[in-house]
């Protein structure tokens, strides 16, 4: 099946630029050097070296045994992004995106965040390479992961909340697109999600294939075969796609990805499931599903976790959708929390919020499997910088 975009960024319907024109010529001048960059060995060197030393890659693979003995079905592995240097999955592509930065001259970094990972890597990465960084935060997102604000500025970025609109990730890329277009000689946009205008979809899915070529060494290592199911949240969808990508050839794989269901009423503006309720659009440079209205207005989306939070999703993953090779499924906030203290109490693992939504979908799933199938959950992040909004929810009293 169709693994890269076409010559214009599509993968099937789905994607393109869709972009001011100052910022196509930019465009293009990155997808050429991304070109050239991804077929030269020595930049494939200094990222892996940079991924190992730098990251902690390899991630392991973790067998959830005493989640599948309470579940009693399937068995449950988690692919343990969890444990990476900044504790998610997003630091493969900010250290990606940074040695392309340093081959095209450029010193200023920027970037948006909805949870912060993608804030802290790209701040992490920028702080390794002596750049300046700048990281647009919607003002709701910022209270609700106010640890990871403090990393950021910690490492020396600047921090811009951005409060128009609902105050969240969709406004915060808004924010970063503007001071591009303003800043386009000097300034390398280090996007955080598989989306957006191509290159990016493609870039961020390559960078975060590791996962998938990981997972699937190691599964056939500890195994001696192939899970039957894999499982990732998906916001923008790139933990999903870096999963999924290495799987794709494999038709006995099935691959599901979940998506934020809100308060379940997927009527309205108080989820982010576009697959379910959402329409062919575009949104901030590509085109796929989105929630939008009949006027084609951008709907305000609600999720309990901040990354998850957002208006559409990748446009290789709406191209899944529509060929039946990935399956698109949603989980509840109340279900996400559920699964957020059931992986807590029963493995020893706090996950992301994010993650919590995938964790939620194995649960919900491996009972009706057999024993003996398998079901592999990509641990995209932790859980400390949720730890707080939680307890908060929850009318837990912290001590400080």
């Amino acid at each position: 099946m169709q693994t890269l975009p076409d010559a214009h960024g599509y993968f099937g319907p789905y994607g393109g630029m869709f972009v001011p024109e100052t910022l196509m010529t930019p465009l293009r001048d990155l997808a050429e050097e991304y070109e050239r960059a991804r077929v030269d060995p020595q930049f494939q060197a200094d990222l892996a070296a940079l991924l190992g030393d730098f990251a902690g890659r390899p991630t392991k693979l973790y067998f959830a045994e005493r989640l599948t003995a309470k579940l009693g079905g399937a068995k449950i592995y988690l692919k343990r992004e969890d444990l990476l240097h900044t504790g998610a999955h997003k630091i493969n592509n900010a250290l990606g995106q940074i040695l392309l930065a340093q081959r095209m001259g450029k010193r200023r970094i920027i970037a948006e965040t909805g949870a912060g990972q993608h804030g802290v890597a790209t701040a992490t990465a920028a702080a390794r390479f002596g750049c300046e960084c700048i990281v647009y935060m919607g003002a709701v997102d910022m209270k609700r992961q106010a640890l990871n604000v403090a990393r950021m500025k910690f490492l020396g970025a600047k921090v811009v909340p951005v409060t128009a609109g609902a105050a969240t990730l969709k406004e915060a890329i808004n924010e970063a697109m503007r001071d591009w277009v303003t800043n386009v000689r000097d300034t390398f946009y280090i996007l955080g999600s598989a989306l957006g205008s191509h290159p990016y979809p493609m870039m961020v899915r390559d960078f975060h294939r590791v996962i998938g070529v990981e997972a699937r060494k190691q599964m056939l290592e500890r195994e001696g075969r192939l899970p039957d199911l894999l499982v990732a949240c998906v916001g923008g969808g790139s933990n999903a796609i870096g999963l999924f990508h290495p799987f794709l050839e494999d038709e006995d794989v099935k691959m599901v990805g979940v998506e934020a269901g809100g308060e379940g009423t997927l009527e309205g503006q108080k989820h982010a499931a576009r697959f379910f309720g959402g329409k062919l659009g575009v949104l901030q440079g590509t085109k796929t599903f989105l929630l939008a209205d009949d006027d084609g207005q951008i709907l305000i989306t609600h999720s309990v976790s901040a990354g998850l939070d957002y208006a559409a999703v990748g446009p290789e993953h709406s191209n899944l959708r529509d060929v039946g090779r990935a399956d698109y499924v949603y989980a509840t906030d109340d279900e996400a929390l559920a699964a957020f203290h059931e992986l807590s109490r029963t493995e020893g693992i706090i996950p992301a919020l994010e993650t919590a939504h995938a964790v939620a979908h194995a649960m919900r799933i491996a009972p009706t499997m057999g024993k003996d199938e398998i079901i592999l959950v990509n641990l995209s992040g932790r859980g400390d910088k949720d730890v707080q909004q939680v307890a908060e929810m929850e009318h837990v009293p912290l001590k400080r």
